[in-house]
């Protein structure tokens, strides 16, 4: 493992992706590894089928729908994705609108009079500007008419009304975690949940994922953002799967007494009111390496629809 430090370059932010998805202990560098390299090569797989997509359309650039076509299937995180996206374009919106706005806020104090009434039409147009936009996607029906629906007013307020189970879940889980810190360890926290691949590490970024290797695309920052959400994700997504399988594997420990069932006695399960259990130790290899099998496991029917045929199972990388 020579090279081990040269390649593996996101030890820190894997540490704290980890510890903000409910991983409180310290991962040792062998964890933050595999958890690195499994990363690495969803991104790598994602950009090489995005290469293929790019090149039936006789480009050599992905666009941003290449990759969200990638993870088209789990709604929810198209959905997030979508925000995160939205969300975006408002922030930029409105740095644009503050710069040119310098100008006119100038012309407008030079006339005591000519105050921004609260709700009025300067009111008005700027939050048209800066209104949140729906993230459209070529392969969605409504892209198949020439002519759109109108927009209502209360159609944002529909699709938050839907927020997807997961996400309800990690809020419902930050809040509980969060409810019992201190002010710096809510600072901690905070500054933990800004943890990314991509932000200010372009150009290591590109050098880690294979950017001209993988493909010959130059990646536009829209697309390093979104492998930035993406990236985010995968490690959440890990961390939550290999702490359930601890959990399970730490629960069936404390009912059978242990490793050696013969040489220690047998737990009592604790109770309501009992204090939590110290020194809890962190997730482990073992277990990450489980999360990653367990999340790359086929659907039954799936597996089910290949019976009696000659078809082989499809054995590329499931994306997650």
């Amino acid at each position: 493992m020579g090279d081990s430090s040269k390649q593996h370059k996101y030890r820190q932010e894997i540490q704290q992706m980890m510890y903000v998805s409910g991983e409180t202990g310290e991962p040792s560098v062998e964890t933050t590894a595999m958890i690195e390299e499994i990363v690495r090569q969803q991104v790598i797989e994602m950009l090489r089928n995005c290469t293929e997509l790019a090149a039936r359309r006789g480009s050599r650039s992905i666009t941003i729908n290449d990759l969200i076509f990638q993870i088209r299937d789990d709604a929810p995180k198209v959905s997030r994705l979508r925000t995160f996206l939205s969300w975006k374009d408002v922030r930029k919106s409105a740095k644009d609108s503050d710069e040119k706005g310098g100008e006119a806020d100038i012309g407008v104090a030079d006339d005591p009079g000519a105050g921004v009434m609260p709700g009025g039409p300067a009111v008005e147009e700027a939050a048209k500007k800066n209104k949140k936009a729906k993230v459209k996607l070529p392969w969605e029906p409504s892209s198949y008419y020439s002519q759109e629906v109108p927009e209502r007013d209360d159609e944002e307020d529909e699709e938050e009304e839907e927020m997807n189970h997961i996400t309800l879940q990690r809020l419902r889980k930050a809040d509980e975690r969060t409810k019992a810190m201190t002010k710096e360890e809510y600072v901690t926290w905070s500054e933990y949940r800004q943890a990314s691949f991509t932000y200010r590490k372009g150009k290591r970024f590109r050098e880690w994922a294979g950017f001209g290797i993988v493909t010959d695309s130059k990646p536009s920052d829209d697309i390093v953002d979104i492998l930035g959400f993406l990236t985010f994700e995968m490690v959440q997504t890990l961390t939550e799967e290999a702490l359930k399988i601890k959990e399970q594997e730490d629960l069936w420990k404390e009912r059978s007494g242990g490793e050696n069932l013969g040489s220690k006695k047998r737990k009592l399960a604790q109770g309501l009111f009992d204090p939590p259990n110290e020194g809890k130790t962190p997730v482990e290899s073992r277990h990450i390496q489980e999360a990653f099998r367990r999340l790359q496991s086929r659907p039954k029917k799936s597996r089910a629809m290949l019976n009696g045929t000659n078809l082989q199972q499809r054995t590329n990388l499931k994306l997650f």
